[in-house]
């Protein structure tokens, strides 16, 4: 029987990193962060000045991840989920926090005013909540809320 493959995706600043770097080894999972991924491969398909961040090529990084999902037993980070292939994830995990520690932890990072508003808006919205429900049956999905600070 393989090993269940788990995506935790959300907005930046959320812990996705953490939740995932702590419960690979405890679950014997593989972790696998796709920023990182996409960045050793170079699977990028251009950077987008609005927003200062690169844009993943879908398909590149689909194709770096097949073997691995077959195999079964990865927790995938990744901050969008819409373009991974349904069937390769067992359960979704959504990770939520609250706005204001949010905005601390971009404001930490760099971030600009702009990109600041724009991923607090995306919390305050849900918008990856619902892209995870609209991607994958919702009987996988679940959102989690962090509660540190």
């Amino acid at each position: 029987m393989l090993l269940p493959n788990i995506l935790l995706t959300g907005t930046p600043g959320v812990g996705k990193t953490t939740l995932g770097k702590e419960l690979a080894p405890r679950a014997g999972l593989k972790y696998v962060n796709v920023g990182d991924l996409a960045q050793e491969g170079q699977l990028f398909d251009g950077y987008d000045e609005e927003y200062e961040c690169s844009i993943f090529d879908d398909d590149k990084v689909i194709d770096e991840l097949e073997n691995q999902m077959s195999e079964g037993g990865v927790i995938v980070d990744c901050l969008g989920c819409d373009f991974f292939p349904e069937s390769w994830f067992h359960v979704v995990f959504v990770l939520r926090i609250d706005n204001t520690v949010l905005y601390k932890r971009l404001e930490t990072r760099g971030y600009s005013e702009k990109k600041l508003k724009e991923n607090i808006q995306c919390e305050i919205f849900q918008v990856l909540y619902e892209e995870a429900l609209t991607s994958y049956n919702e009987e996988i999905v679940h959102q989690l809320l962090s509660k540190s600070r």
